[in-house]
């Protein structure tokens, strides 16, 4: 690709119809930071956390009384629960509300670098659906830890996403209890155990700063997991001691263990919910969370095998500026690496939104945009694991994810404006880059709608 369509494309979401190419492809790319807005018109009208967390709590207290009264008149418990609608049915539709703020967000966008940038720091930072806890909360995550945090340090980003509920209640933080703590010494005088959850220990560590074979034990995990004992959702715990002010995080002391700990070699003395942001503070900054997350930001905008090169440059800057991520990010525009290497594969949200963008629809056509995304093979927040979803060609590219990506173009191409000459299309999206194989079938196509669809259904469409 030339650098206006590798600045549309493998930076950006691909071009818009109807806009002008960009003359000087790297400054319209840093141009984005200053007029990034993290809250437009879409994602501000969506549900906050508060009232989600609120919801919550009142459909989990729903679902509990009609558990209740189902073993009161003998029916089974689960027909109970299932067979009827309930306030669970609203958080759904805050998913499918914040899904479609997300996509329209990203289509109307005029800064799609940092778009761009707002979902690979949510895929690394990954919170999944898969939970039912987190299915009206996946939004407010991304909207509220993310995108306020894309152009500052890694270390706001970090501290905003452990804390947020989604977090706490993907990875089963909110019940971890600290097990001398005040609360879990109660509960063993009366044979109750309370116990330590080391999930979001374990992740923070492997996926979120140092990355996996790092040089940290499993102690380091158990004693990271004692330090984040209390970290807590507020707000939906039946006990008063343990609900907080008002929903939302929460340090509740009653269930944090307590005692200094050494984790990495280091240890930490500080006190209640200190002891774990120290220990953040420090992740935030080490070496191996600089080389993790300059290898992952090569591996999406240069290659699937990151250049070593381009990692080592990015890695030097993650720690000469403290994880300034808008240093980071002229890096990679500076990189000829980023420029120069083979088109990455897009995976279905890249390919869709480039295919909208082009064409001006504003909608996967026939379903909401999170049916359609699912029907592509990448739902919305809801990645198979915490590492988020692959971000490497051989996970996108198997027959059957094509097919249906040649299916939607069409269904895409039928509701465009007939008005589109796919030709000229062509050209403007993927200037001095469109192979003469991809010219000739639209060319040659028997109507309108066909070229459009030969030529969102190209392998230049395909690859960013």
């Amino acid at each position: 690709m030339d650098k206006i369509a590798t600045a549309l494309n493998r930076f950006g979401l691909g071009g818009k119809l109807g806009e002008s190419p960009p003359a000087d492809p790297r400054g319209w790319l840093e141009a984005q930071f200053a007029r990034f807005d993290p809250r437009p018109a879409a994602i501000a009208a969506q549900t906050g956390t508060p009232q989600l967390v609120t919801m919550l709590r009142e459909a989990r207290d729903d679902r509990r009384e009609r558990k209740d009264e189902a073993k009161q008149d003998g029916t089974d418990p689960k027909a109970k629960v299932d067979g009827e609608p309930g306030p669970f049915r609203d958080l759904r539709d805050a998913y499918t509300s914040a899904v479609g703020a997300r996509t329209d967000a990203a289509l109307a966008s005029d800064t799609p670098f940092v778009e761009r940038l707002v979902h690979f720091w949510s895929n690394h930072f990954a919170v999944s659906v898969d939970k039912v806890a987190v299915i009206g909360l996946a939004g407010a995550f991304e909207f509220e830890a993310i995108r306020p945090h894309v152009l500052g340090r890694f270390s706001d980003m970090l501290n905003a996403v452990e804390r947020h509920p989604a977090m706490l209640l993907y990875l089963d933080q909110a019940e971890s209890v600290g097990p001398e703590s005040p609360l879990a010494q109660r509960a063993s005088r009366r044979g109750r155990e309370r116990g330590l959850n080391e999930n979001l220990a374990r992740e923070i560590l492997e996926l979120h700063t140092l990355g996996v074979r790092t040089g940290y034990s499993q102690a380091d995990v158990t004693e990271f997991a004692r330090a984040l004992t209390g970290w807590t959702v507020g707000g939906l715990a039946k006990q008063p001691l343990l609900r907080g002010p008002g929903p939302g995080f929460w340090f509740a002391a009653p269930i944090h263990q307590p005692g200094s700990r050494s984790i990495i070699g280091k240890r930490y003395g500080q006190a209640g919910e200190a002891q774990a942001q120290a220990v953040l503070d420090d992740l935030a900054r080490h070496p191996a969370t600089a080389r993790h997350v300059a290898t992952k930001l090569a591996r999406h905008f240069a290659a699937d095998d990151p250049p070593p090169a381009l990692v080592a440059r990015l890695e030097a800057d993650f720690l000469r500026n403290g994880g300034d991520l808008k240093s980071l990010y002229r890096v990679l525009l500076a990189s000829p690496e980023c420029w120069q290497g083979a088109p990455k594969f897009r995976t279905p949200w890249d390919w869709t939104l480039a295919a909208l963008r082009a064409t001006g629809i504003k909608a996967l056509p026939g379903r909401n945009a999170a049916g359609g995304f699912q029907q592509l093979g990448q739902a919305i927040w809801k990645p198979g694991s915490p590492a988020g979803y692959d971000d490497v060609a051989p996970s996108w590219a198997g027959p059957d994810a094509l097919y249906r990506r040649v299916e939607v173009a069409q269904r895409i191409a039928d509701r465009a404006a007939p008005a589109i000459d796919a030709r000229t299309l062509a050209e403007a999206l993927f200037p001095q880059s469109l192979s003469q194989s991809t010219r000739e079938a639209i060319t040659r196509a028997e109507s309108g709608p066909q070229a459009l669809a030969l030529l969102l259904a190209s392998p230049e469409m395909m690859r960013r």
